[in-house]
């Protein structure tokens, strides 16, 4: 099957907060070894279209009720259907779908429930995409800018013969896929920064002294509130603290081996070197540890354990805290009001910092479309689902409305001066009646996914698909942070600094023609178990106030761990990507 970075992408991407379906940046066309399609924004359309409502289920998405706004209007004048979103989470209510065997007409899976996906097409739940001739005549955009992503499904879940379903964010590319921030990465106070004369950062602990000093200087928030180096938040924990697996990353490590599932294991991006997660010296316990002296020396918001992430969003944009884990979390604080007085947070690596940044994905992603077997209208959903994969598709879901939010001049895109509007205040922002009204923010489109990796050049304008990586976005003025920032770091995007300074590893997609190993169910149980523990005392040992105390309940969460198969899982784990991804990529 294949690889690409796992959560953080997906983090990202879900919560790339904004407009829609789409994620990741990078730039290059679409495969040599992919046929263009006859035409990229059309497929074969019957002439006659009568309005059609399809029910989507869409495991990436908490939105329930009918589409509206922009997007709304585009596929009503473009297909005459309507979508209607029916709640697809949590894994009870996915369950409850299938058991009724109506997964409604457009079904959208995640990678959180890899089972979900092959299950569904065991029971008999999806439709089959080669019967009747239903892609060859209405998937003219997949077959060509999307082969690989075809044929890598019919391997892995066909048999080799059929096809259910296609991965997202499709494309083939050298190097990181990312836009100009990339995902992974410490980001601080610019400004602050600057003011205490720009120290040098050596390792990850030089963190803490600055923040400190960062404290001292600027003790209350906009609203008056103290402020603090970190706020944590554990409403995206699973069988570990999230956050303090985060720091990983920056050294090139992921969570698991981008292929089988694997939570209890770290593996490098482009080595073949792994960590079993309690190792006393893996990156893990050192993420546990870092925050917890954050803690000691009075740096931690003491919400962090019972906070959620929408609470944490809301302090950083009041700028209660200096230090965010993923640098798409910059933009909540860099607001026109914050960066017009130059106060910003920007990406400021330290010198022993490898991130780990996520490559190009030919064979897609693990998050699937797929029609559902009872679908009303077979046709009229592929047809959707092409578009979606088409040039003009992509651009529409990443961009918005042509001719509102963006354009084409002398040949080469822009954002419109209402496109700048409504990305900086999406949900302020209120879209023309004659475009489908409502705000920007609630017009996107519903259903989390992406199709094209956003960073693939378009091939009808010569410039990515991803709006922030045109030429003319990077020369539209740039406001006072981003000024300093890109001439005290001698480079225009993090991503250039990054790339040009040697500190991205860069994973690599893995295709065996097979689907991932999947845990035994005396293993997943232990793996389930073992991994409420981690949780538990991995929380306690980042407030725990003083160094004897961490190093107790460090030991009691190793023995209790061990004591519920950590051992037989982690060797499962490692046997599984020595098979697999070890055995591809040697």
């Amino acid at each position: 099957m294949f690889t690409k970075g796992k959560k953080w992408a997906i983090i990202m991407c879900i919560l790339s907060l904004v407009l829609a379906l789409s994620a990741c940046s990078g730039g290059n066309t679409p495969s040599a070894s992919s046929s263009q399609p006859a035409s990229s924004s059309e497929g074969s359309q019957p002439e006659q279209m009568p309005e059609l409502e399809l029910t989507v289920l869409s495991m990436l998405t908490g939105y329930v009720g009918p589409q509206e706004g922009w997007f709304a209007k585009v596929i009503k004048d473009k297909f005459n259907i309507k979508l209607n979103y029916v709640a697809s989470s949590p894994k009870e209510m996915i369950a409850s779908r299938m058991a009724s065997g109506d997964l409604g007409d457009l079904v959208v899976f995640g990678n959180e429930d890899k089972k979900a996906y092959t299950d569904s097409i065991k029971g008999g739940l999806l439709l089959e995409w080669t019967k009747d001739g239903l892609l060859d005549k209405y998937g003219t955009n997949m077959k060509g800018y999307a082969s690989k992503g075809l044929d890598a499904n019919m391997k892995m879940f066909g048999d080799g013969k059929h096809i259910y379903g296609i991965g997202e964010s499709v494309g083939d590319g050298e190097g990181t896929s990312e836009q100009n921030k990339l995902t992974m990465g410490p980001s601080i106070r610019w400004d602050l920064y600057q003011k205490l004369g720009s120290p040098k950062i050596t390792k990850l602990d030089d963190y803490l002294p600055l923040l400190k000093q960062m404290q001292e200087l600027e003790p209350k928030s906009d609203s008056g509130r103290k402020t603090y180096g970190f706020s944590l938040f554990g409403d995206w924990d699973g069988n570990f603290v999230n956050l303090a697996n985060t720091i990983g990353a920056y050294y090139g490590y992921q969570t698991g081996d981008g292929f089988n599932p694997s939570d209890m294991i770290l593996t490098h991006a482009t080595e073949q070197k792994y960590q079993a997660r309690l190792d006393e010296n893996g990156y893990y316990l050192q993420g546990l540890k870092f925050y917890n002296k954050a803690n000691q020396m009075g740096l931690l918001d003491p919400d962090s354990v019972t906070q959620k992430f929408g609470d944490v969003a809301n302090k950083l944009k009041d700028g209660q805290f200096f230090f965010v884990p993923w640098t798409w979390m910059e933009d909540t604080y860099n607001i026109p009001e914050h960066t017009s007085a130059g106060k910003g947070i920007m990406p400021v690596p330290f010198e022993e910092e490898t991130a780990i940044s996520f490559g190009y994905t030919p064979y897609g992603g693990e998050r699937k479309w797929a029609i559902g077997a009872k679908s009303k209208d077979p046709a009229r959903v592929m047809m959707l689902i092409d578009w979606l994969y088409s040039t003009e598709g992509v651009m529409t879901v990443q961009n918005g409305p042509k001719g509102l939010t963006w354009d084409i001049k002398d040949g080469k895109p822009y954002v419109t001066e209402f496109g700048w509007q409504a990305y900086q205040n999406a949900k302020e922002t209120d879209v023309p009646a004659e475009y489908g009204g409502g705000t920007y923010d609630h017009g996107g489109a519903k259903i989390n996914n992406s199709t094209l990796n956003a960073s693939l050049i378009n091939p009808e304008i010569g410039e990515p698909y991803n709006r922030d990586l045109w030429s003319s976005t990077l020369d539209h003025n740039p406001n006072p942070v981003i000024v300093s920032w890109r001439e005290a770091m001698g480079a225009r995007t993090m991503k250039e600094y990054y790339t040009n300074n040697n500190k991205i590893a860069v994973t690599k997609q893995t295709f065996t023609g097979e689907a991932p190993i999947v845990l035994p169910t005396d293993i997943q149980q232990k793996q389930n178990e073992v991994g409420k523990v981690i949780k538990e005392y991995s929380w306690k040992m980042i407030i725990a106030k003083t160094d004897e105390e961490f190093n107790k309940l460090k030991k009691q969460m190793i023995d209790k761990a061990k004591g519920l198969g950590y051992d037989e899982v982690v060797a499962h784990q490692v046997d599984s990507m020595k098979k697999t991804v070890w055995a591809q990529n040697p």
